[in-house]
């Protein structure tokens, strides 16, 4: 099991970080879909648990029509855990406990699992500065020049961190287990390279929707992000699913989280490591002989 903890800090407070997810993983996750293949909906709903109370209860379902990597992004919120199995890769798991604070990500020990043996890999991603594969660039999400009409945030410049406010910190503890002998590096690298990918990914995206979002009240989220599930279920169309994934949110005392995750890009091809080997350069942002499966090309797209 490969374990690392990604922290990625925000323009905003967490109250707005709370709907800026939920329409982003929304409309993300609609632009992600097509006849056949995308994350389906199935329940969406408020869950009273007995032991952490109120939250928010979501199933979804991940239809693939084509080879590639399944799995989710940007995970559910504050003193969560998203949990995500393959029915086809039974000894292949992906666990993952976020929790947000306001603060630039300075919080030690924040989990304090007893899960966890040993040390683990903290990693901070900076939404503007990190590099990202070039084909998910979008220069209209690129925060280094995104500039918010109604909240006047951004660009971001050198250092943004230490003194821009507001700001918060999505703390991420990710383990990744693929218990298959001779693959197991390999497979947990790629799966946390994608992981790494698909949150900057998705909070670059967040911080340049803003000015969609911004204002909107969680009931008025929440009314979109159905609206949204349901012409996305539509656009899916009626397929058998492959995988099912099933989450309940565990809120804190402060703050309660969204309700959902992107979907992970598809690729048209079979991932890299089931092929055979080949040499080829070295990337220095991901594993030697493994790539990110390609995000289809956006609809309408800039």
């Amino acid at each position: 099991m490969l374990v690392k903890e990604y922290r990625i800090c925000m323009p905003l407070t967490t109250e707005e970080y709370r709907v800026g997810q939920l329409y982003t993983i929304s409309k993300h996750s609609h632009q992600e879909s097509e006849k056949g293949e995308g994350v389906e909906v199935v329940k969406n709903e408020p869950h009273e648990d007995p032991v952490h109370g109120p939250g928010q209860f979501t199933e979804k379902r991940v239809h693939l029509s084509r080879v590639g990597i399944p799995g989710s992004g940007v995970p559910r919120g504050t003193a969560d855990s998203h949990s995500l199995q393959c029915s086809f890769l039974p000894k292949f798991s992906i666990y993952i406990e976020t929790k947000y604070e306001d603060n630039c990500g300075d919080s030690e020990n924040i989990f304090h699992s007893d899960k966890i043996l040993g040390d683990h890999e903290v990693s901070f991603l900076d939404i503007a500065f990190d590099e990202i594969p070039e084909r998910y660039y979008r220069s209209l999400e690129d925060p280094r020049f995104f500039s918010s009409a109604k909240t006047g945030r951004g660009p971001l410049r050198e250092g943004w961190r230490q003194h821009t406010k507001p700001i918060m910190c999505s703390y991420k503890l990710v383990s990744v287990k693929f218990e298959v002998w001779g693959l197991q590096t390999r497979v947990e690298q790629f799966v946390h390279k994608v992981i790494r990918d698909i949150l900057l990914i998705g909070h670059r995206q967040a911080f340049a929707w803003v000015d969609e979002w911004c204002g909107m009240t969680m009931e008025e989220v929440r009314r979109y992000e159905q609206e949204t599930q349901e012409a996305t279920n539509e656009l899916i169309g009626l397929v058998a699913p492959a995988i099912s994934v099933s989450e309940v949110g565990q809120p804190t005392a402060t703050h309660s989280a969204p309700a959902s995750a992107p979907s992970t890009p598809l690729s048209d091809e079979a991932p890299e490591f089931l092929a055979p080997p080949k040499t080829r350069p070295r990337k220095k942002s991901a594993p030697e002989t493994l790539t990110l499966p390609a995000l289809r090309e956006r609809a309408g797209a800039e």
